[in-house]
Protein backbone atom coordinates (compact mmCIF):
# COMPACT_ATOMS: atom_id res chain seq x y z
CA UNK A 1 0.00 0.00 0.00
CA UNK A 2 1.25 3.23 -0.48
CA UNK A 3 1.12 6.42 1.23
CA UNK A 4 1.06 10.54 0.34
CA UNK A 5 1.65 13.33 2.91
CA UNK A 6 -0.20 16.53 1.51
CA UNK A 7 0.23 20.08 3.49
CA UNK A 8 -1.84 22.91 3.15
CA UNK A 9 -2.40 26.71 4.18
CA UNK A 10 -4.39 29.66 4.17
CA UNK A 11 -5.21 32.86 5.70
CA UNK A 12 -8.02 35.35 5.25
CA UNK A 13 -8.32 39.19 6.62
CA UNK A 14 -11.24 39.45 8.80
CA UNK A 15 -13.90 42.25 8.69
CA UNK A 16 -17.22 43.53 9.95
CA UNK A 17 -20.44 41.82 8.35
CA UNK A 18 -19.37 38.74 7.72
CA UNK A 19 -20.08 35.65 9.02
CA UNK A 20 -17.13 33.27 10.57
CA UNK A 21 -17.22 30.24 8.92
CA UNK A 22 -14.06 27.70 10.32
CA UNK A 23 -14.46 23.94 8.83
CA UNK A 24 -18.17 24.68 7.96
CA UNK A 25 -19.12 25.81 11.27
CA UNK A 26 -20.27 29.04 11.87
CA UNK A 27 -18.54 30.41 15.01
CA UNK A 28 -19.87 33.41 16.86
CA UNK A 29 -17.96 36.66 16.37
CA UNK A 30 -18.59 40.13 15.55
CA UNK A 31 -15.95 39.84 11.91
CA UNK A 32 -15.69 37.29 9.80
CA UNK A 33 -13.27 36.07 7.37
CA UNK A 34 -13.33 38.12 3.38
CA UNK A 35 -13.04 35.78 0.64
CA UNK A 36 -14.45 35.46 -3.00
CA UNK A 37 -16.13 32.52 -1.54
CA UNK A 38 -17.18 32.00 2.16
CA UNK A 39 -13.63 32.49 3.08
CA UNK A 40 -13.76 29.32 5.33
CA UNK A 41 -9.60 28.95 5.86
CA UNK A 42 -9.93 25.34 7.25
CA UNK A 43 -11.65 23.60 4.34
CA UNK A 44 -9.09 25.54 2.23
CA UNK A 45 -6.19 24.53 3.61
CA UNK A 46 -7.78 20.96 4.03
CA UNK A 47 -8.47 20.82 0.11
CA UNK A 48 -4.96 22.47 -0.89
CA UNK A 49 -3.54 19.51 1.47
CA UNK A 50 -5.63 17.29 -0.55
CA UNK A 51 -5.39 17.90 -3.52
CA UNK A 52 -1.27 18.35 -2.92
CA UNK A 53 -1.27 15.30 -1.44
CA UNK A 54 -2.23 13.49 -4.90
CA UNK A 55 -0.35 15.85 -7.07
CA UNK A 56 -3.54 17.74 -8.43
CA UNK A 57 -1.73 21.41 -8.26
CA UNK A 58 -3.52 23.49 -5.18
CA UNK A 59 -7.37 25.02 -4.42
CA UNK A 60 -6.39 28.51 -6.50
CA UNK A 61 -5.54 25.66 -9.28
CA UNK A 62 -9.34 24.11 -9.13
CA UNK A 63 -11.38 26.99 -7.96
CA UNK A 64 -9.53 30.47 -9.23
CA UNK A 65 -10.95 33.00 -7.20
CA UNK A 66 -11.37 34.82 -10.71
CA UNK A 67 -14.15 32.77 -11.69
CA UNK A 68 -17.47 33.93 -10.80
CA UNK A 69 -18.77 30.30 -10.23
CA UNK A 70 -16.99 31.01 -6.78
CA UNK A 71 -17.87 33.56 -5.99
CA UNK A 72 -19.74 33.44 -2.53
CA UNK A 73 -19.38 29.35 -3.03
CA UNK A 74 -19.71 26.95 0.28
CA UNK A 75 -16.28 25.67 0.72
CA UNK A 76 -17.75 22.41 1.38
CA UNK A 77 -18.15 22.07 -2.49
CA UNK A 78 -14.37 22.62 -2.90
CA UNK A 79 -13.84 19.36 -0.45
CA UNK A 80 -16.36 17.48 -1.62
CA UNK A 81 -15.85 18.14 -5.62
CA UNK A 82 -11.60 17.72 -4.19
CA UNK A 83 -12.13 14.67 -2.07
CA UNK A 84 -14.32 12.91 -5.04
CA UNK A 85 -11.52 13.24 -7.07
CA UNK A 86 -9.10 11.87 -4.93
CA UNK A 87 -11.75 8.67 -3.89
CA UNK A 88 -11.70 8.23 -7.88
CA UNK A 89 -8.50 7.98 -8.27
CA UNK A 90 -8.33 5.19 -6.14
CA UNK A 91 -7.08 7.31 -2.75
CA UNK A 92 -8.71 7.65 0.56
CA UNK A 93 -8.04 9.70 3.68
CA UNK A 94 -6.46 8.11 6.30
CA UNK A 95 -5.65 11.18 9.33
CA UNK A 96 -5.75 15.11 9.15
CA UNK A 97 -3.88 17.62 11.64
CA UNK A 98 -5.32 21.41 11.17
CA UNK A 99 -3.82 24.13 13.22
CA UNK A 100 -5.77 27.58 13.06
CA UNK A 101 -4.21 30.31 13.94
CA UNK A 102 -6.45 33.12 15.72
CA UNK A 103 -6.34 35.75 18.15
CA UNK A 104 -9.71 35.88 18.76
CA UNK A 105 -12.25 34.67 19.17
CA UNK A 106 -11.19 31.76 21.36
CA UNK A 107 -11.41 28.13 19.43
CA UNK A 108 -11.47 25.85 22.62
CA UNK A 109 -15.30 25.61 22.54
CA UNK A 110 -15.98 25.13 18.99
CA UNK A 111 -12.82 23.11 18.13
CA UNK A 112 -14.54 19.65 18.18
CA UNK A 113 -17.38 20.92 16.45
CA UNK A 114 -14.70 21.38 13.82
CA UNK A 115 -13.26 18.17 14.05
CA UNK A 116 -16.72 16.16 14.07
CA UNK A 117 -17.56 18.06 11.12
CA UNK A 118 -14.51 17.53 9.18
CA UNK A 119 -14.72 14.08 10.18
CA UNK A 120 -18.56 13.73 8.65
CA UNK A 121 -17.22 15.86 5.73
CA UNK A 122 -14.58 13.52 4.69
CA UNK A 123 -15.92 10.71 5.33
CA UNK A 124 -13.45 9.15 8.00
CA UNK A 125 -13.85 8.76 12.30
CA UNK A 126 -13.53 11.66 14.48
CA UNK A 127 -10.61 10.26 16.21
CA UNK A 128 -8.92 10.33 12.47
CA UNK A 129 -9.26 14.52 12.49
CA UNK A 130 -7.56 16.79 14.97
CA UNK A 131 -7.98 20.74 15.27
CA UNK A 132 -5.60 22.46 17.32
CA UNK A 133 -6.05 26.36 18.23
CA UNK A 134 -2.77 28.71 18.62
CA UNK A 135 -2.87 32.78 18.89
CA UNK A 136 -0.61 34.73 17.39
CA UNK A 137 1.01 36.20 21.00
CA UNK A 138 -0.21 39.75 19.68
CA UNK A 139 2.15 39.25 16.82
CA UNK A 140 1.91 39.90 13.13
CA UNK A 141 -1.42 40.30 11.32
CA UNK A 142 -2.74 37.62 13.47
CA UNK A 143 -1.35 38.76 16.52
CA UNK A 144 -3.44 42.10 15.90
CA UNK A 145 -6.66 40.28 15.04
CA UNK A 146 -6.77 41.40 11.43
CA UNK A 147 -6.57 37.92 9.83
CA UNK A 148 -7.07 34.31 10.47
CA UNK A 149 -4.58 31.75 8.73
CA UNK A 150 -4.68 27.90 8.87
CA UNK A 151 -2.71 24.88 8.04
CA UNK A 152 -3.48 21.58 7.52
CA UNK A 153 -1.43 18.20 6.88
CA UNK A 154 -3.39 14.61 5.57
CA UNK A 155 -2.53 11.35 5.01
CA UNK A 156 -3.97 9.48 2.16
CA UNK A 157 -3.47 5.95 1.31
CA UNK A 158 -3.51 4.23 -1.95
CA UNK A 159 -6.13 1.05 -2.03
CA UNK A 160 -4.86 -0.57 -4.89
CA UNK A 161 -6.18 -4.22 -5.74
CA UNK A 162 -2.88 -4.16 -8.60
CA UNK A 163 -0.89 -6.22 -6.17
CA UNK A 164 -0.85 -8.52 -3.36
CA UNK A 165 1.02 -7.41 -0.25
CA UNK A 166 3.39 -10.10 1.69
CA UNK A 167 1.79 -10.20 5.14
CA UNK A 168 4.60 -12.30 6.34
Amino acid sequence: MSFRVGSGHDSHRLAEGRPLILGGVTVPHARGLVGHSDADAVLHAVTDALLGAVGLGDIGDAYPDTDPRYLGADSRVFLAESLAKLNQMGWRVVNVDVTVFAQEPKLGPVKAAIRDNLALLLGVPPDCVNVKAKTGERVGHIGRCEAIATHAVVLVQKLSTDYTEDTD
